[in-house]
């Protein structure tokens, strides 16, 4: 007999297959029964369900496979209704959201290039530059900004102090990669502006739930979601366990936090070797992969909760989509 989650997640990658016209010969080969377990357990309500990725990157090396048209199919056929884009370099992000302004919005990414991600808190130009973009209307947040351990400086370094001070004044969102073992260096990063609107990165991994929850407690201004926290990539922390099943320590903290949790998709492939010079990237190809990974645990939470962390969450954090830097 199949084990109930694995029925559970074979269930969710037949409901995302169906959305997006796939699931035909799935259907045909497992029988009407395969979709039984669905209909128990309230996956179906991903059926047609509207989405929120607020972590989706456009690129110079995606562009050579993926083409603006292509990127926007797949997210419609991944029922994203709301999708924040990061360009490489940013301006490649305005593609995507002056061909469909209703469904994207744009962060400001610093990068131009690989190596940027190690040095933009250098960059004494960047405070001046990311305002100038926020107040010129087409981008609605920072970020991604990589802060990993070994490499990161102190959270009150000028650059640094002066984007937590943009977004605390003008409530602008930062969408920061903080990749530290102990949540130290995050809570000292809110301390510095407890009015900034953080928003962190694959829920801080690798850092453990014990960790994160202490982040969640001591920051309120620190909102968080599970972009790239599938079976492709930190898969040394991974939030479900063999199965498929919710691991209870990542259960518990999602359902206790959830009114502050969204998802994205991180699309970018191959995962292991990311900007190969030799080789474009392929991530917008694997958004529906991505997505079944949400999904095959969205399932095991309660619906309503589920609900909220898909788009309900994220339409409530970017629910102004232009900032006034008038004063």
């Amino acid at each position: 007999m199949t084990e109930p989650v694995d029925a559970e997640r074979l269930c969710a990658r037949l409901v995302l297959r169906s959305k997006t016209g796939r699931g035909g010969l799935w259907l045909a080969a497992l029988g009407l029964w395969a979709f039984l377990p669905c209909l128990l357990s309230g996956v179906a309500a991903a059926v047609g369900a509207e989405r929120g990725d607020i972590h989706l990157h456009l690129k110079w090396n995606q562009l050579e496979v993926t083409s603006v048209a292509e990127a926007l199919a797949a997210l419609r056929d991944n029922g994203v209704v709301l999708a924040g884009v990061i360009g490489t370099p940013p301006e490649l992000a305005q593609r995507l959201r002056e061909a469909d302004p209703a469904r994207v919005f744009d962060w400001y990414g610093p990068y131009s290039g690989a190596r940027d991600w190690s040095r933009w808190y250098f960059d004494e130009d960047l405070p001046q530059r990311a305002r100038a973009a926020i107040a010129s209307g087409d981008y609605q947040g920072i970020g991604e900004l990589h802060l990993i351990g070994g490499f990161a400086p102190r959270w009150d370094t000028p650059v640094i102090k002066a984007l937590l001070a943009l977004s605390a004044r003008y409530r602008v969102p930062m969408l920061v990669h903080v990749e530290f073992s102990r949540a130290d260096y995050l809570i000292g990063l809110c301390a510095q502006e407890p009015q900034a609107r953080l928003l962190l990165a694959h829920g801080g991994a690798p850092m453990p739930p014990r960790e994160l929850r202490r982040a969640l407690d001591a920051c309120p201004n620190l909102w968080w979601e599970l972009s790239a926290r599938d079976p492709w990539r930190y898969v040394s922390s991974p939030i479900t366990d063999e199965a498929g099943a919710l691991r209870p320590e990542w259960r518990q903290l999602i359902l206790n936090y959830s009114e502050r949790l969204m998802l994205g998709s991180d699309p970018v492939w191959p995962v292991d070797q990311l900007d190969r010079w030799d080789e474009p990237d392929t991530g917008w190809e694997h958004l529906s992969r991505f997505w079944e990974a949400h999904e095959a645990w969205l399932w095991q939470i309660p619906e309503r909760v589920a609900r909220a962390i898909r788009l309900d969450n994220a339409r409530r954090y970017f629910d102004h989509r232009s900032v006034d830097l008038g004063g």
